[in-house]
């Protein structure tokens, strides 16, 4: 799979424009279940987010490393953190989330 970064070609699109390569990385596996674990401030180790993201180290370390080129996570003392884009990006996820909540609810009544 292809480096993320703004500017150049993403999945969907030749243009690279930054909605785009974000579309892009965000329907990677596992990387929104990185962000969510990281919600709220939290700040996980890579052992803890192995754990957390019930993933394996590879593919959670090439979603990191994605992640953090994009510069949505980043690495400290705690440990692996949103930056001030990444609590960004989860705050403006909040509201689809309510929508796909009530859309889940909306399509088991018309069942």
């Amino acid at each position: 799979m292809e480096d993320l970064e703004i500017g150049r070609p993403a999945r969907g699109s030749t243009t690279g424009r930054p909605i785009m390569v974000l579309l892009d990385a965000l329907g990677r596996r596992g990387a929104l279940r990185l962000i969510w674990e990281l919600r709220d401030g939290r700040a996980l180790t890579f052992r803890a987010l192995v754990d957390a993201c019930e993933s394996n180290p590879g593919a959670l370390n090439t979603r990191l490393k994605e992640l953090r080129t994009l510069h949505l996570i980043d690495h400290g003392d705690g440990g692996y953190h949103l930056t001030e884009h990444g609590r960004s990006l989860a705050t403006t996820l909040a509201p689809l989330t309510r929508w796909a909540d009530g859309w889940a609810e909306a399509v088991a009544q018309d069942v």
